[in-house]
């Protein structure tokens, strides 16, 4: 099992996302010292099942991975931001059974390889597919990118524009999508009205992005919502490394990310982010 100071060499992609002003310089011993008030985890694409991968193992290593770092770094919640399976629908009940374990409180969105219909999703989790949750005043919104053929998707507009003027006055809005609504990367879909949605509305603070193994980046949407990526945590291709993110909102209103990775410690960056619930 690994230990504090291992899982501090594996820190990877350290950034403070300001509540105000602009930062100047990349994330600090005092900035991981500083009193946080709410902290949770995200991995994605685990794809249970899929032939000649060890998906077994994968889980196996992200659990004890999680749990030793919970053990002193207690989350909120653990996020599987799509791709919990690999096509065949009747994989989803067991791996619904395992990943349950990884936390109390787990929360999933639908990516192109879960192929199963809303109703087996909802049966397996207990929530629909589009989904939000409040917990200690935070709203999470997660969001269904896929249809049950596999097919991308841009996020369902009618209801994130509910959701978002409901939660208007919310302090942070956390959004998770499988697959990115923005083009950057070859398997994104381009979702612009989805892109002027969101910035609507300053509350937004982030929003995290499973699908593309290989991504562990942070891409900024018009210098003003963050996009984060978190690798894999199962599959057969990506990053060198099978790790996921950790976000800690702190007590002045800032938020540092930073993704868990056992084998090496990479650049840090930082970059600032104004916060108003709209009025």
């Amino acid at each position: 099992m690994m230990n504090r100071r291992d899982f501090f060499r594996g820190v990877s992609a350290a950034i403070v996302i300001q509540a105000c002003g602009k930062i100047v310089s990349a994330a600090t011993r005092q900035h991981f010292d500083s009193k946080t008030v709410f902290r949770f985890a995200i991995g994605s694409d685990w794809h249970y099942g899929q032939p000649d991968t060890k998906y077994d193992l994968f889980y196996q290593e992200l659990q004890t991975a999680f749990h030793a770092y919970e053990s002193s770094h207690p989350c909120e919640f653990f996020v599987l931001n799509g791709d919990v399976i690999h096509n065949n629908p009747a994989l989803l009940s067991p791996a619904a059974a395992l990943l349950k374990k990884i936390h109390p409180r787990v929360f999933v969105t639908r990516g192109n390889h879960d192929m199963v219909t809303p109703e087996a999703w909802e049966q397996a989790w207990g929530f629909p597919l589009n989904h939000d949750v409040v917990v200690k005043d935070q709203v999470i919104l997660l969001g269904d990118t896929a249809d049950i053929t596999g097919k991308y998707l841009c996020p369902d507009m009618d209801w994130f524009t509910r959701k978002l003027d409901q939660y208007k006055h919310a302090p942070n809005i956390f959004i998770f999508l499988h697959i990115t609504p923005v083009k950057w990367t070859k398997h994104a879909v381009d979702c612009p009205e989805f892109q002027a949605l969101i910035q609507q509305y300053p509350n937004v603070r982030a929003v995290f992005n499973g699908h593309d193994h290989d991504e562990d980046s942070v891409k900024m949407l018009n210098d003003k919502i963050p996009f984060l990526f978190d690798g894999h945590i199962g599959g057969s291709w990506g990053t060198g490394y099978r790790g996921f993110r950790v976000i800690e909102l702190k007590e002045d209103g800032s938020i540092l990310s930073f993704i868990m990775n056992p084998y090496n410690k990479q650049g840090e960056r930082s970059f600032g982010k104004a916060i108003a619930a709209a009025k």
